[in-house]
């Protein structure tokens, strides 16, 4: 059986909303300027990483954030800013009614759900929205059709469902790993790291 490709997985850079905490979910945010020069920053890492980066397979959520994210990395690694595909099953996970919200005011407004999600983050729904669970089960076939190296522009969430499918990550563990903008994470044969380490 033939070695899994490589994967880099590149978090979208900063927001505001990011900036402040709010949760985005599928909202569709743009990036302020220090996401756009994080950006960047991960075009000229890749460059240094996969010096032949126009052989990747480029795929991105379909949000505003990471398509934008993915452009500016493709240029700063002079592609063009096309030339990728969008795959919505990697849209960040849904937060539904908590979208727009901090954990801060979630803690004070919704003490009993808040409870709750801190007991089993990894299955825990909150109102209208989806579940780690939820997330991994729909990345997984993607993951799994992947046969060559690829880039991936993606969301926090969605990182951390991967790791769970690629890494030795638990779904306990999953949630609470943080999961940096402006850096790339590289899964690769059944582990993972952060580039720069």
């Amino acid at each position: 059986m033939s070695a899994r490709p490589r994967l880099f997985f590149v978090r979208h850079g900063e927001t505001d909303w990011n900036a402040v905490g709010r949760l985005q979910g599928k909202r569709d945010t743009a990036l302020n300027d220090t996401g756009r020069e994080q950006a960047r920053t991960v075009g000229r890492l890749l460059r240094d990483l996969v010096p032949d980066c126009e052989s990747l397979d480029f795929i991105a959520s379909p949000l505003a954030r990471t398509r934008e994210t993915m452009e500016l990395l493709r240029q700063a690694v002079g592609l063009p800013r096309a030339g990728y595909r969008l795959e919505p099953c990697l849209a960040e996970i849904s937060f539904g009614e908590w979208e727009g919200r901090t954990w801060k005011e979630l803690r004070e407004s919704e003490p009993n759900l808040y409870a709750a999600r801190k007991r089993d983050c990894w299955h825990f729904t909150p109102p209208g929205g989806e579940s780690y669970a939820a997330v991994a089960a729909r990345v997984q076939p993607l993951l799994e059709s992947l046969t060559r190296d690829t880039l991936v522009v993606s969301h926090g969430g969605v990182a951390r469902a991967v790791l769970t499918l690629l890494s030795r990550v638990t779904p306990d563990e999953a949630p609470h790993i943080d999961i940096w903008q402006g850096r790339i994470l590289v899964f690769e044969g059944g582990a993972h790291r952060w580039e720069p380490s």
